[in-house]
């Protein structure tokens, strides 16, 4: 991580400059609302504020409560320099962390900038989760930020009202992998950022449309024969009302009036059963009034239903096509991280869209948690890319030709050296022992080839002595001395071949890596007392002569003494052992040696 400019500003936090020098950086305090985990902004406003520069100026109450936390801030300052032992004073800094402009102002830092502060205004809650140092995102993504900025070690946060009584604190350290997701978040934050585009204004909070209501229905006896109601004219306003219900809702003032809707002609029912039941109470028999009744009642009773069923099963396809969406997002964010591979390399990021718009209702808070999911998958996604790229270079960089690649880019960076290392290692050794034995075929060949030479010079001399001794043109005598010293010089040439073979498996052991040394470096500590003596040495190797001299020739000092016979520890004697026999194999190979040289 690239961490440059790091810079101290001489600036009051809350002045007209404080606020210029934050709105060109990403500021410590709105990393929750960029990673989705602010309980009080969306990241979506987030975005908005900073593409436009338009920020929401505190209503009277959060104002009050800002009020409260500067005072509490200023009360607690002592409190939080008794805990450090240190004096603490405001800072607000900024850095370029690989290339992302960050801002972290401060309620506290140390002189030597080792310790920062934060505090926050007392409440229970937060109170207890101090108690148990179980802070949430929403405040320690700030302190990540803080951290990264100022470069401090670790911060006290306290909660607290100033009073010592209702002050509590925990320290917080953040970790490299902490900050490689805050810096991964703002960068994935930077480039929703430029892709920005203003969305339509929003209207006032969704109510109904103002639609003309249905009339009231009118029934009533004229005399005894007739029926004077204004049925006719509410059947014609009871169509047009229902052609005015929105046939397929996608916005939330569709729903709102669909909803409104049902509502409407569920009270046309039940005025139409009520005005029916009333002129019942007036007329005998009036068969054509209650057929209209009964048909406008069904009328409004289907339509009602078909609506409210149109409604639900409306807003689970929106519900459906949101998360659909948000899955299609991060796939083609997928692909286009795969599209910078020489593979596709990515995994699969996972992402619970469909956790994310639990309990949500509204068409808007749909499509804010999901854009929130989103985000975070993306960032998580944009991570696990850099992290393949890094390792495919160290790949390239080691020269191995491995066959799992897929799996190996996508191992944690430290996991991945130590899987090269031992992979390196072992292809060493297995070129070695492949050169090993080629060395060796050869040798073998080359030695069997020179054996069978010889056993035929032998064989052709032979049969020429004796195929001479037959035809007498030799003495029987001179014929059995010229097969003798056929015999013996065959056995020599035989003996050399053995001596080489013998000096040539010794120079392998010498040159080989993995080959003890003929005399250990340095005998391994002892902590008991020495007691074994040359005479013991000697009738262990059956009276083999040993001397002191001898001994230490071969690294092994006297460890003490008694009167004058040198004292060694027992522990010592498989490794005395090994040292006088790779003196005697060394004192054989000469001698070998030796014997080549003079028969050549």
């Amino acid at each position: 991580m690239n961490i440059e400019n790091r810079t101290t500003h001489n600036v009051a936090q809350g002045s007209p400059e404080w606020l210029a020098l934050r709105a060109g950086f990403y500021t410590a305090s709105e990393a929750p609302a960029m990673a989705g985990e602010s309980r009080y902004a969306k990241r979506e406003e987030l975005i908005a504020a900073k593409a436009t520069g338009i920020t929401q100026e505190p209503d009277s109450f959060k104002q009050a409560l800002y009020d409260r936390g500067h005072a509490a801030e200023a009360a607690a300052r002592p409190l939080a320099e008794e805990i450090i032992d240190d004096d603490l004073s405001p800072v607000t800094m900024t850095a370029m962390v690989d290339g992302l402009p960050l801002l972290a102002s401060m309620d506290g830092l140390n002189f030597d900038g080792t310790i920062g502060w934060e505090t926050k205004l007392w409440n229970e809650a937060l109170a207890a989760d101090v108690r148990a140092n179980t802070l949430s995102p929403h405040y320690t993504l700030q302190m990540d930020q803080q951290i990264l900025v100022s470069g401090a070690e670790r911060i006290l946060f306290t909660c607290s009202d100033g009073t010592p009584e209702r002050t509590v604190s925990c320290w917080y350290e953040s970790t490299p992998e902490r900050s490689a997701q805050l810096v991964a978040g703002w960068r994935q934050f930077a480039a929703d950022l430029a892709a920005y585009v203003p969305p339509e204004a929003k209207s006032a909070p969704v109510v109904a449309d103002a639609m003309e209501s249905l009339p009231a229905v009118s029934m009533r006896l004229e005399g005894k024969l007739a029926v004077i109601s204004n049925l006719p004219d509410f059947a014609t306003q009871l169509r047009a009302f229902i052609e005015r219900i929105p046939a397929k809702p996608d916005t939330d003032q569709d729903f709102a009036n669909a909803e409104f809707a049902c509502k409407a002609l569920k009270r046309a029912e039940d005025a139409l059963t009520a005005g029916e039941d009333a002129a019942l109470g007036e007329m005998v028999d009036f068969e054509a009034m209650r057929r209209q009744v009964r048909d406008l009642k069904e009328l409004a009773r289907i339509t009602r239903l078909a609506t409210e069923k149109l409604v639900t099963a409306r807003k689970e396809q929106i519900r459906g096509e949101i998360v659909a969406g948000g899955i299609a997002a991060l796939r083609k964010h997928i692909d286009e991280l795969n599209a910078a591979m020489p593979v596709n390399y990515m995994p699969q990021v996972p992402a619970d869209f469909a956790g994310a718009i639990k309990g949500k209702r509204t068409v808007d808070s749909l499509r804010s948690a999901v854009n929130d999911e989103l985000a975070r998958a993306k960032i998580a996604a944009s991570e696990i890319a850099n992290r393949i790229h890094a390792n495919v270079k160290t790949l390239q960089a080691s020269g191995l030709v491995v066959h799992d690649t897929a799996a190996l880019v996508l191992k944690a960076p430290d996991d991945l050296a130590a899987i090269i290392a031992n992979r390196v290692t072992a292809e060493q050794q297995r070129q070695e022992a492949e050169r090993e034995r080629i060395r060796k075929e050869e040798a073998d060949r080359a030695d069997r080839e020179a054996r069978e030479k010889l056993a035929a010079e032998e064989r052709a001399a032979q049969a020429a002595i004796t195929q001479a001794a037959k035809a007498e043109t030799l003495h029987p005598a001179v014929a059995a001395d010229l097969g003798g010293l056929v015999r013996e010089q065959h056995t020599e040439a035989v003996a050399t071949l053995d001596a080489q073979q013998v000096i040539g498996t010794a120079q392998r052991m010498a040159a080989a890596p993995a080959a003890a040394p003929a005399v250990p470096a340095a005998p391994a500590e002892r902590t008991g007392p020495p007691t074994l003596n040359i005479g013991t040495i000697k009738e262990r190797l059956a009276h083999m002569t040993v001397t002191a001299e001898n001994l230490r020739a071969l690294g092994f000092a006297p460890a003490g003494r008694e009167r004058a016979a040198p004292l060694y520890h027992d522990e010592d004697f498989p490794e005395i052992c090994e040292a006088i026999a790779a003196q005697a194999l060394a004192a054989k190979a000469e001698f070998l040696k030796s014997r080549v040289a003079v028969a050549a």
